[in-house]
């Protein structure tokens, strides 16, 4: 979403933001930064600009999901936080956020 949050790199320099994330990264995030999280969480993740769905993932943000034609496939929308705070964001959702809309972290691939 608009607030993606960047995940830790393996980079201390922070030079290479945009890199895959390692098992290590991700065990970090989970113990440190995802540990408050509801555990009924969803985690959803976004396809590859290219199209190849095997992408590794890079960045992440907290965001809502609901389903659209099935329950494999859906949209992403602003947590309420966020509408609150960006008047343009407000005005893109106008017609509102599904009912069916859930908490969910976001994955999204390098890209």
């Amino acid at each position: 979403m608009t607030d993606q949050q960047q995940a830790p790199s393996p980079d201390p320099d922070g030079e290479a933001p945009d890199r895959p994330l390692t098992l290590a990264v991700l065990r970090h995030l989970v113990r440190k930064d995802w540990k408050d999280l509801p555990g009924d969480t969803l985690v959803v993740m976004s396809r590859d600009t290219e199209g190849n769905l095997y992408s590794p993932f890079s960045t992440y943000s907290l965001a809502r999901y609901a389903p659209t034609h099935s329950d494999l496939v859906g949209d992403v929308f602003p947590l309420p936080e966020e509408l609150e705070e960006d008047q343009e964001l407000r005005e893109l959702y106008a017609d509102g956020i599904p009912d069916t809309a859930l908490p969910a972290l976001v994955l999204y691939p390098l890209g």
